[in-house]
């Protein structure tokens, strides 16, 4: 008997409390948004962009950060220094509040900064409950403070001197903690790119790198941008322009809804367009908006807005024709986005995307207004933008055009397929690998359909007897439900002209569906009599499917021979003698094989299914001119022909009858 795990209880005890450090160190996603290599960046940017805070906020104009060989990351900054003293209000210590204590800090009624990267006091005291150790040296008042921490508690409290220095600032320096992420080894790449952007949306503000080499010595970098926005655009533009770079920027107040407070937000955007590329970057509170949030949106609508406005002003669009998209905008327009409010309703703590309706309503008014002056002012410029986006517009329409001219082609044969009685398809696209079994009746259907391979194997059942297209007349041989299911599973129409067959008409063989046409039928006279008729109607409606080589027949077994070690199959007579002079003395029975319906699947997947061990005779044009000749003289109107073959030949069809 086996021993039953014990069911674990929930009850009053069940419910705990997670404390200081632990609330981070063992749920990290909460805060950095992951517990990853994306999570460690994130936990670097809260520190960093605290000091962007001060500088931003004219206390300082220099931030350097250091990342060292053993990953861990300093971040030095020339502010007023981070008050860690003793705070009589909380009757606390200010450096407990801010490295020991979420939701503790100096941003909640925006009276120490105007505008402010870090809201919701969690950075500094997240990212050090998070790291294998923490060092903070802070310079303010005359003093030096210093500061240890290690798993997310303090060591020694604080340390605190006279300094005679005329510095301040906040210098931190810390190991991200491979208990907390699974990957702290941050790439250079990410502290380029991150000092960079920051260079970028707080003009004048110098962000310098340092990254520890081989050889225990220091590699610089210097990212520093005198205007902003605009001197990143013209960097990243100066080839294939229309127009010059345009710069707005305005001040607005707002709510965004009659019952929240009145904040304060500074909006600007540089712009330009080209003919070659695409770009807008969006940022906020010098925080890179990943996600689509309020400012996107914003532009996306003042910009399909006024330029709407203006082609139909100017009567630019073709008669009936549609409105310009955000795409066909997008397509040639490069523009950086820099907004800052003094509240932020952020999606969540890692800052990727923000939704606040005032900002989206006074970037509409603002950006649409400033762009219809811009169009009146600049009538040149107007025309060169609205002449390329009409480009766009009519490029994406025409593709539009032939994906869905296309998708109609592919879906009428798909569903044409789908509406075939019985058919039953296989899963690959690849036309490469589909192969198709024209197979006899619903029982050899069920069969091969247990047997086949569903990946890239279909089977279509011949129900009841297919009509003899070579003494048909077309208008027959397309009523008939049999070969026009047949035409519509092949999916290539036919080759022949006729008023009876307008949906099959058209021969394409790119619109072949498969890559192997397999007949199979079973091994005896109604078998051969079908699979002849099959060929024929290839032959004479679809003939370059044989001309191609895609149409086979599968070769089933005649002879049946059991022993008591193992089932051999015989698919002609000398094969068959070939067995029983193999097996010898050993016992064997001898059946004819059974019809396809009445072999079970592992017979039928190793005798007619399984590329590794089927029997698949290729069809060649020769072929099948002998067997429309043939089949034409057997029940054509040769009368006389036909005696004449019956009696040199009728001996040996006898021995093929089974007469028993």
């Amino acid at each position: 008997m086996s021993a039953k795990q014990k069911k674990k209880t929930y009850d009053n005890e069940s419910i705990s409390l997670l404390k200081d450090e632990e609330r981070v160190r063992k749920r990290p996603a909460v805060i950095f948004g992951s517990d990853d290599l994306e999570g460690c960046k994130h936990s670097v940017f809260e520190i960093v962009s605290n000091s962007i805070d001060e500088a931003r906020d004219g206390n300082g104009d220099r931030i350097i950060v250091t990342r060292f060989a053993d990953n861990s990351v300093e971040v030095e900054d020339f502010g007023r220094g981070c008050p860690v003293d003793f705070n009589k209000t909380e009757n606390r210590y200010n450096w407990e509040l801010v490295y020991c204590e979420l939701y503790a800090g100096g941003k909640y009624d925006n009276s120490d900064y105007e505008f402010s990267l870090g809201l919701n006091g969690l950075g500094a005291c997240a990212t050090q409950y998070a790291s294998e150790y923490m060092d903070v040296t802070v310079y303010r008042d005359g003093y030096e403070y210093s500061l240890h921490f290690e798993k997310g508690k303090n060591i020694g409290g604080l340390s605190k001197k006279k300094y005679s220095g005329t510095r301040t600032g906040t210098v931190q320096r810390w190991r991200p903690d491979s208990e907390v992420f699974t990957e702290i080894e941050i790439p250079v790449e990410y502290f380029e790119d991150t000092l960079k952007k920051q260079a970028v949306v707080n003009p004048r503000i110098t962000f310098v790198l340092r990254v520890e080499n081989s050889e225990g010595g220091f590699d610089e970098k210097t990212f520093y941008y005198e205007n902003g926005i605009t001197d990143y655009l013209d960097e990243i533009t100066r080839e294939g322009r229309l127009t010059d770079i345009v710069y707005r920027t305005c001040d607005r107040v707002g709510r965004d809804a009659p019952d929240r407070p009145e904040y304060r937000m500074k909006l600007s955007v540089a712009f330009t367009f080209t003919s070659k590329e695409s770009d807008q970057e969006y940022f906020h509170n010098s925080s890179p908006l990943e996600y689509d949030g309020s400012p996107q949106k914003a532009v996306r609508t003042a910009f399909r807005q006024a330029i709407d406005n203006y082609l139909k002003q100017n009567g630019k669009y073709q008669k009936n024709e549609k409105a310009v998209k955000d795409d066909d905008i997008a397509d040639s327009l490069v523009l950086i986005s820099s907004t800052f409010s003094s509240y932020t309703s952020y999606e969540n703590q890692t800052k990727k995307a923000i939704n606040n309706k005032s900002i989206y309503d006074n970037m509409v008014d603002f950006l649409k207004r400033e762009i219809e002056v811009y169009f009146i002012e600049n009538p040149a410029d107007a025309g060169k933008i609205t002449d390329q986006i009409l480009i766009n517009k009519r490029s994406r329409e025409s593709a539009e055009r032939i994906r869905q001219n296309t998708k109609v082609n592919l879906t009428k044969q798909i569903d044409l397929a789908n509406m075939v009685e019985k058919f039953v398809d296989c899963r690959t696209r690849d036309k490469s690998r589909r192969e198709v079994y024209i197979v006899e009746g619903d029982s050899a259907l069920g069969s091969c359909k247990t047997a086949r391979n569903a990946e890239f194997q279909a089977i279509i059942p011949i129900r009841g007897k297919i009509l003899n297209c070579l003494k048909a007349d077309y208008e027959r041989i397309f009523k008939s439900d049999i070969i026009t299911d047949l035409v519509k599973v092949l999916g290539c129409g036919v080759e022949v002209k006729s008023k009876a067959n307008k949906e099959l008409a058209t021969f394409s063989l790119d619109n072949f569906r498969w890559n192997k046409v397999i007949i199979c039928t079973d091994a005896d006279v109604d078998g051969y009599q079908i699979r002849t008729l099959v060929l024929t109607m290839l032959y004479r409606l679809t003939p370059t499917l044989i001309e191609q080589g895609y149409v086979y027949i599968a070769e089933s077994p005649l002879f049946e021979i059991n022993t008591s070690k193992m089932t051999y199959f015989a698919y002609d007579e000398k094969e068959k003698a070939d067995i029983l002079k193999k097996i010898g003395a050993e016992k064997y029975k001898i059946d004819r094989s059974k019809g396809l319906g009445e072999n079970d699947p592992e017979m039928m997947s190793l005798t007619t299914m399984n590329p590794e061990t089927r029997r698949l005779i290729k069809v060649t044009p020769s072929d099948a001119e002998e067997t429309a000749k043939k089949f034409d003289l057997l029940l054509g109107d040769d009368l006389q022909g036909r005696k004449d073959y019956i009696a040199e030949n009728l001996g040996i069809y006898m021995e093929m009858a089974d007469l028993s």
